[in-house]
């Protein structure tokens, strides 16, 4: 993997959707960062995932909307480049109004994304577990969904949408309003914070396109393995926080042995090598490119 991936945007985007039509549980990790992405590629997972609160938290900002759309597009550039998974991108309420929404779609499209979720809670919005959540109506929504539609370019870049309703208006009223976000054109369907196993079932038996379960955690909703969630029919297994969680914990961890001990070594152990960086990173294959580009004589002058 030398400088860029070996696949192009539209081959991920077919890759996802066929994923998605297999009937086989995706296992989605969320990157923190590139590298991370990288990592979950050579774990042998088969897609990643950008979340919004992790976006935010890289940059030391609550997950309350105060992200932008250009600097998540960017993120999420970097992250395309790097891998050659589908990524599928949280795009918060679409950054505004439908028309906030639309250009938000070509971004990400640009961006060499396989897709994006959009929201049903309100502008400026917040954590999707926590309490004090706002919906928009359910029209509003229908016209965010649909402004999204009409500015896809590709037919592959899949339009998913969320709704926050669960825990506003109730379970019912969720499922209606993914009903309708289906109706507006939506190709998958997120229904944020269910609370059991019923609910994730009343979701499947209700609607017919692909459904994410969000099993992040310290949330409200409980942590169900893989073969649970292939018996209810779900589609993808979304980890959205947890590298990030894992990698914070370990930095706190470090900073406290350090500051502790006066020195690092205890932590050694705990380290990813520089061997297996270099290896993720391609280091050989860059130094063979190299030599392949530079390593020649001239011929001589005739």
């Amino acid at each position: 993997m030398l400088l860029h991936t070996r696949t192009t945007p539209t081959q991920r985007r077919k890759s996802f959707r066929e994923q998605l039509a297999s009937g086989r549980l995706l296992r989605m990790p969320g990157a923190l960062n590139p590298l991370s992405a990288r990592l979950i590629q050579d774990s042998g997972f088969e897609a990643t995932y950008l979340s919004g609160a992790v976006l935010a938290a890289d940059l030391g900002l609550p997950d309350i909307g105060l992200t932008t759309s250009a600097e998540i597009a960017a993120r999420a550039q970097q992250t395309t480049r790097v891998t050659d998974l589908p990524v599928l991108i949280d795009a918060d309420t679409g950054f505004g109004e439908p028309m906030n929404a639309a250009r938000t779609v070509q971004l990400m499209e640009d961006a060499g994304l396989a897709g994006l979720h959009l929201e049903d809670q309100v502008n400026p919005k917040r954590c999707g577990h926590l309490d004090g959540k706002s919906v928009v109506l359910r029209e509003d929504m229908v016209r965010r969904v649909r402004a999204a539609v009409d500015a896809r370019r590709d037919p592959d870049f899949l339009l998913m949408a969320r709704t926050d309703a669960r825990s506003v208006e109730g379970l019912n009223a969720a499922i209606e309003r993914a009903k309708a976000y289906i109706d507006a054109g939506a190709d998958a369907i997120f229904p944020e914070a269910l609370a059991n196993e019923a609910e994730f079932e009343a979701f499947r038996t209700a609607v017919d396109v692909p459904l994410l379960a969000n099993l992040t955690e310290f949330g409200k909703t409980p942590l169900l393995d893989t073969q649970t969630l292939e018996n209810l029919g779900y589609n993808i297994a979304l980890y959205p926080v947890t590298l990030l969680r894992l990698a914070m914990g370990a930095v706190e961890d470090g900073l406290r042995a350090i500051a502790s001990d006066g020195t690092q070594e205890s932590l050694l152990p705990r380290m990813q090598t520089r061997s297996r960086l270099y290896e993720l990173l391609g280091y050989e294959e860059y130094a063979a490119f190299d030599s392949a580009v530079f390593d020649f004589t001239l011929p001589p002058e005739t």
